[in-house]
This record gives C-alpha cells, sequence and structure tokens, in this order.
C-alpha cells in the first residue's frame, strides 16, 4: 500500500518523540492496512497531518465517510479515547471504533475545510464554542482522567526555578502572581471534564449538527481552567485588528456568562493556564513571557 508520510510531520515527530517516534513513523504502513481490513475500510484521499496525528479520510462498507485517526500511544492519546468515549458524540465528533493497543480512531466525518475561524463576527463565534464548551462540561467525568489538582500542585512546585529562569523582574511578578491565583483555588480543583484545547480551529463544521469539537485532551477540573485557548483564538488576527483587550475582556464576558461560571474563579483559573504554559515554555528554553499571555492576563478581571 502507497503510504504518503507528510515529510514536515514525520520530521516534527521524531524531533517531539525521538526513536520512538522514528519507529511509530516507519510502522505506519502496516498499521493502516490493518485498521483498514479490520474495520472493512477504503482510503478516499490523502492524509491530513496534525501536530501529533494523521487522519486518513475513509470510506466504510455502507458508503459512509468515515475519518481514521492514528497517533501514537501515550497519556493524551488515552485520555482523548476515555472522552471521547464518555460524550458520545454530545457536542463533539463520534468515535465509531478505536484501537486501545495503538490508540486509532475510527471517527465521523466533519468538513475539516471549515472551522469555527471561518465566522466573521467574533460574538457568533465565542458563543457557539461556549455553548459547546457548557454541553462538554456538562458530561459526568468518567475515571482514568487527569485531575487539575495534582496538576496545580505540579505547576507551584515548579514556579521557583521557573522565576529564576526568567530574567525581567516583570515577568517573574507575572508568574508569581499567577502563582497565587493558583495557590487561591488549588484546594477546590473542580469535576468536570474539560476539553483543555478547546480553540476556534477545534471545531469544525459537520452533518448532523452545524458544528462540533475535535481534537480532545481530557482532564478533570473547574470549569475557568477551560477558557483559555478560546480567549486567545485567532491571537495574530486579534492583534492585527487593533484592540486586543477589548476583544478579551468581550470573549470573558460570553464564555462566563453562557457556561455560568464565577468571573472571579474563572479568571483565577484562567491565570492558572497562562502560568502552566508559561512554565511549559520555560522548560523549553524560553526566558521571556509570550506577549499575548502577558495582554491576555491584564484583560481579565481581578481574581479576588
Amino acid at each position: 500500500m502507497g503510504l504518503d508520510v507528510p515529510g514536515s510531520f514525520a520530521v516534527s515527530y521524531v524531533k517531539m518523540f525521538g526513536i520512538e517516534g522514528e519507529e511509530w513513523i516507519a510502522g505506519l504502513p502496516a498499521l493502516v492496512q490493518g485498521l483498514l481490513d479490520r474495520w472493512e475500510l477504503k482510503r478516499d484521499g490523502d492524509a491530513g497531518a496534525g501536530e501529533a496525528s494523521l487522519v486518513f479520510p475513509v470510506v466504510r462498507t455502507d458508503g459512509s465517510r468515515a475519518a481514521l485517526k492514528l497517533q501514537q500511544p501515550r497519556e493524551e492519546t488515552t485520555a482523548a479515547l476515555i472522552g471521547l468515549q464518555a460524550w458520545n458524540g454530545d457536542g463533539i465528533v463520534r468515535m465509531l471504533d478505536h484501537d486501545p493497543q495503538s490508540s486509532a480512531m475510527l471517527l465521523e466525518h466533519l468538513d475539516n475545510s471549515r472551522t469555527l475561524a471561518s465566522l466573521e463576527d467574533d460574538d457568533v463565534a465565542i458563543t457557539t464554542l461556549a455553548g459547546i464548551m457548557a454541553r462538554l462540561h456538562a458530561a459526568p467525568a468518567p475515571e482514568g482522567l487527569r485531575g487539575l489538582g495534582d496538576i496545580a500542585y505540579e505547576m507551584l512546585a515548579s514556579v521557583p526555578a521557573a522565576v529564576a529562569a526568567l530574567p525581567d523582574p516583570d515577568d517573574q511578578r507575572r508568574v508569581q502572581d499567577w502563582a497565587s491565583a493558583v495557590t487561591e483555588l488549588v484546594g477546590e480543583p473542580g469535576d468536570r471534564m474539560l476539553h483543555w484545547d478547546l480553540h476556534y480551529d477545534n471545531i469544525l463544521a459537520a452533518d448532523r449538527e452545524p458544528w462540533l469539537a475535535i481534537d480532545p485532551e481530557p482532564l478533570v477540573g473547574d470549569p475557568g481552567f477551560d477558557l483559555w485557548p478560546a480567549l486567545d483564538s485567532q491571537w495574530d488576527d486579534v492583534v492585527a485588528k487593533g484592540n486586543p483587550t477589548r476583544v478579551v475582556r468581550r470573549r470573558f464576558d460570553l464564555l462566563t456568562e453562557v457556561l455560568r461560571l464565577d468571573r472571579g474563579r474563572a479568571a483565577g483559573w484562567t491565570r492558572g493556564r497562562l502560568l502552566q504554559n508559561a512554565l511549559w515554555d520555560i522548560a523549553d528554553g524560553n526566558t521571556a513571557l509570550a506577549s499575548s499571555a502577558i495582554t491576555l492576563s491584564e484583560s481579565l478581571p481581578d481574581h479576588s
């Protein structure tokens, strides 16, 4: 079977996962053929590459279209399997079948050429996203997912070293402020199932509903920890249009209104998400905070 893996995807995968990633790429032809045979699928076009996955358009025996998603098994992919089973298509792409051993998924067909970013009215886009997020948060959290409480304590333990890695005193102060917000909230980490990466490009046009979410990274926690990707959506466009502070405040108002969240608590956990992102960036060698994080943080209401 001819299987052309996009070169850029292969390079980035090996960079992320090293020898394991290289071995996974090498085993893809056999893996794909085995899944096509097992699930009686036919290829229906070239693969699309995400940051850490490949998606093949396929046709099932009944003639319906679907998508075969492949990713290297790891904690995040196991969580996605658990979450998609629990949500069962309510506000999110439906998983038609899966292979626990390889983490491969057979998903319903969505229109990957049209994301929520295609909507010109940002109020409509953010309200649509908030409605989907509310449905995802309403599902009872299943066993087997990581909890925000454990993650928050791990973040707090990493703060002193992170602060020491930042030469700018203002950046140091911001990280300490974000850590203070998490310290105030860590005793009540929440119990909702979060998407963890719900931004405009992770919501696609669909057949059975106008829009459905994709690519969850499920986590159990407070809904406020789920807001940052939406607030940060299409950031370059937001900045180019001017007044990003106004956009962030408007998005925050609409999200908290639709989700019926306490604004102070939501602002605090959003700062916690900014802390998490900063810790990741610093671990990757960055010595300054992202300008988008600074603008976003300063646009939020007080968390006290």
